[in-house]
């Protein structure tokens, strides 16, 4: 069972090795960056490789293969919220031809799990799948605001990276902000992840499911399951403008999931 248990650990590694700044590597980087002997990392990149978990391009360096992507976008939290969120997803795109975004939370960290972005949008940092910390985002400061007391602690007990010099990073005042956003139901990142961008967010709830509910429970039957921003160029950004939209298609989606809006 050690073994096996081994085995499985080097190769969540050899995975683990790849990032958004490193999304092909040499067989060398990889075992460098997994920590294993190079004649190890051989035999296993070599079996995720034929398995499809990995692909190897015409330089010979490795990338994540599409069988890997395939298992991923059955995950139940992404793949019926996905579904359900997607008309009005695009219904808000329609609305501001600007990103449009969806994110669960996982840990300290909002994942992002849909966007829908034109030519003309502002660049954001975000991508389908990438993470980014709960207290520098719009869909992070929602998600963090609906969680329990114990988890806040435990993320502002930790050091607050700074993006841009407007990113909040003191406790005391981020509680305050969260608990803003909680009484208006919406969040307003003005140039906190990007120098550029202001991102206005919104809670989509849920029905409560299990020990996840209880613990982001706002009232009965009232259970935040996403949230849902649109980020606009700062300079000029019609920021109450952008707000009846966001919440009115948080509201659809949570409407679909068979969730319960509390009144704010």
């Amino acid at each position: 069972m050690d073994t096996a248990a081994s085995v499985t650990s080097k190769a969540l590694g050899i995975l683990a090795a790849f990032s958004a700044d490193a999304p092909r590597l040499t067989l060398s980087e990889i075992a460098r960056r997994a920590g294993l002997p190079l004649t190890t990392a051989h035999r296993l990149v070599g079996e995720l490789a034929e398995w499809g978990a990995l692909e190897r391009d015409e330089t010979g360096r490795y990338r994540i293969g599409l069988r890997l992507w395939e298992v991923a976008s059955l995950a139940p939290r992404s793949l019926g919220l996905r579904e359900r969120a997607m008309p009005f997803l695009e219904d808000l795109y329609e609305v501001t031809h600007e990103n449009v975004q969806l994110a669960v939370r996982d840990g300290h960290e909002a994942v992002y799990v849909e966007r829908i972005s034109g030519r003309q949008a502002i660049g954001v940092v975000s991508r389908v799948g990438g993470r980014l910390p709960l207290h520098a985002t719009g869909v992070g400061q929602v998600l963090l605001a609906y969680s329990t007391p114990e988890l806040q602690d435990r993320v502002l007990e930790q050091p607050l990276k700074a993006f841009t010099k407007y990113t909040l990073t003191d406790p005391k005042r981020l509680r305050q902000v969260l608990a803003e956003v909680r009484r208006a139901g919406i969040a307003v990142c003005d140039r906190m992840v990007d120098p550029d961008s202001l991102s206005v967010a919104a809670p989509v709830f849920g029905p409560p499911d299990g020990a996840d509910a209880v613990a982001a429970r706002v009232s009965v039957g009232a259970t935040v399951v996403a949230a849902l921003s649109v980020v606009v160029p700062s300079d000029g950004a019609d920021r109450l403008g952008l707000v009846p939209a966001v919440r009115a298609a948080a509201r659809g989606i949570t409407r679909v999931l068979g969730g319960v809006s509390p009144p704010r």
